[in-house]
């Protein structure tokens, strides 16, 4: 485990370059350059969990992105075991605990000259003693849910739950994951606000495709949804 570090997911993607092993995991008690999905940034204060695991699972670079699926599974059964409400996950890669963001999770992976996936970093954050104070944003920590914990009881836990849901979707593809994920979904079948990259739309939330695109019924029919934002009504929004 390292003191500090500019990001765990940027040690692991050179590790990964110079040919280290799947199962290399990089923890940092401090990240100076954390961030989440598009660049943002990820408040690193110590007594939070930070750590990245360099997978090496093969296939192609849409199988690989179910990995964020298995992740969200891992954290939210990580929290699971040690808060009294239910974790919910909210697409593409938030854990919530009462509507807050408590973990959220960052893939990165690189290619192989065929196109296929040379190797996956996996990244997940975790507020466990504290949480980022953001105006308009809801967040928590394991601490403000009641569960008065340390980093290392919590990354046991993670790595736990990880080594079964990776197995599974190893051996059974992403159809259990699937279920699992949309059993425990924020939101399914109540409305909700898209936001990609050039509009935003409202609708149902209705659905997980089984390729891991979310499915949200509006108007005008069903859309899928590869990438962008979700937001759930008359809520505090979850830092991205």
């Amino acid at each position: 485990m390292l003191e500090r570090c500019g990001s765990t997911n940027d040690i692991v993607k050179d590790m990964a370059r110079a040919g280290a092993p799947e199962g290399t995991l990089v923890r940092a008690v401090r990240q100076e350059a954390g961030r989440g999905r598009r660049g943002r940034s990820w408040t690193s204060e110590p007594g939070n969990l930070y750590c990245t695991l360099l997978l090496r699972p093969g296939g192609t670079p849409q199988r690989a992105a179910e990995l964020s699926f298995v992740t969200a599974l891992a954290a939210g059964e990580a929290v699971d075991g040690l808060v009294a409400a239910a974790p919910k996950l909210k697409w593409p890669n938030d854990v919530l605990v009462g509507g807050a963001k408590i973990a959220g999770i960052l893939l990165e992976s690189e290619a192989e000259a065929d196109g296929g996936v040379a190797w996956v970093a996996v990244g997940m954050g975790m507020n466990v003693r504290h949480h980022p104070d953001t105006p308009g944003y809801a967040t928590t920590s394991l601490l403000a849910q009641g569960a008065d914990v340390e980093p290392d009881l919590v990354m046991a836990a993670y790595a736990r739950a990880f080594d079964r849901w990776y197995r599974r979707w190893q051996d059974y593809g992403f159809a259990p994951v699937r279920a699992a994920w949309l059993n425990a979904a924020q939101g399914v079948g109540g409305p909700v606000t898209v936001r990609l990259h050039d509009r935003a739309f409202e609708g149902r939330l209705a659905d997980l495709d089984a390729d891991g695109a979310l499915l949200v019924e509006t108007a005008g029919g069903t859309v899928k949804v590869t990438a962008g934002d979700v937001f759930f009504p008359h809520a505090l929004q979850p830092i991205a």
